[in-house]
Formats: C-alpha cells, sequence, structure tokens
C-alpha cells in the first residue's frame, strides 16, 4: 500500500469548492466530528452511507486533527 498523498489546506479548499473532491472528516465518533468539522465536509458515517453511489472519479479528502 503507497503513503496517502498529502496536500495543502488551499489545494484540498480548491478542489472542494470546484467539485473535483470530497472533504471526510476521518474521525468515526459523533463528537470529534462536531469538535472538528470543516465547513463542506461529511461526517464519516456520512460518507459510509454514500459510498456506494460516489464515482469512482471523485477524489476523497480525509482530515483529522
Amino acid at each position: 500500500m503507497t503513503e496517502p498523498l498529502r496536500i495543502s489546506p488551499e489545494m484540498a479548499w480548491g478542489k472542494i469548492t470546484s467539485g473535483s473532491g470530497l472533504l471526510v472528516c476521518a474521525y468515526d465518533d459523533d463528537q470529534k466530528f462536531q469538535n472538528n468539522h470543516l465547513q463542506g465536509a461529511l461526517s464519516y458515517a456520512e460518507f459510509q452511507s454514500k459510498l456506494s453511489s460516489i464515482s469512482k472519479d471523485q477524489e476523497i479528502i480525509f482530515y483529522c486533527a
């Protein structure tokens, strides 16, 4: 398995606002999600529930604190 590609916050924001990236908070805990929620981010639970409908071409950007 390869190391995940790390990108800058500015690059992530550009991908999210252009629609080419999907932002996901990597915490499985709802309280941690609430404490670390960024604008436009899905919770990990939301991400899992939508996984089957996400395009294989959609770039997924995970973040944690």
